[in-house]
């Protein structure tokens, strides 16, 4: 993967996307990962991550959403991160689950539902995904301080649109 601060190229971000997948399938089958209580949510990690993947390439997506994008992509592909995954296994990816929802929900606020929603290919509607998450995510997001950090460039950007 590149070290530099530019997006992964797409061809990283598919090869982390399947070996993300084949990990959680194989997690979601084990002892362990049937008795895990977050285990309905990070069924959609996989998801989420190729639904920015293949938002970040939709031309009406504009510039400012698309760094946001970016950012949470190479976030997720991060070894090092609030929750790490190395420490942590699957739930180490609450964290980029949170962080993801917070930036699909942000940008379909700004520029609409179907500018997303078409892109999206998990099983269950969107909307419903997204619901489901937040409705978790203040225990996980109160730990994660990139939270604010995010909400300051996003204030920030909006103020630079007027």
């Amino acid at each position: 993967m590149n070290t530099s601060t530019e997006i992964p190229s797409e061809q990283e971000q598919q090869d982390f996307y399947k070996k993300l997948r084949a990990k959680l399938e194989s997690f979601l089958t084990s002892k362990s990962g049937k008795k895990s209580k977050f285990t309905q949510y990070l069924m959609f990690v996989p998801d989420l991550f190729h639904l920015l993947i293949k938002t970040l390439t939709d031309p009406k997506i504009d510039k400012k959403s698309r760094t946001l994008i970016g950012a949470s992509i190479a976030y997720f592909i991060m070894p090092i991160d609030f929750l790490p995954e190395g420490f942590l296994g699957f739930g180490g990816y609450l964290d980029d689950l949170v962080i993801a929802t917070f930036v699909v929900d942000t940008v379909m606020n700004k520029l609409g539902s179907d500018v997303i929603e078409k892109h999206w290919t998990g099983d269950e509607k969107l909307l419903n995904v997204l619901q489901k998450i937040a409705e978790v995510s203040d225990k996980v997001t109160n730990k994660i301080p990139v939270k604010s950090v995010l909400a300051q460039f996003i204030k920030h950007e909006s103020k630079g649109d007027k």
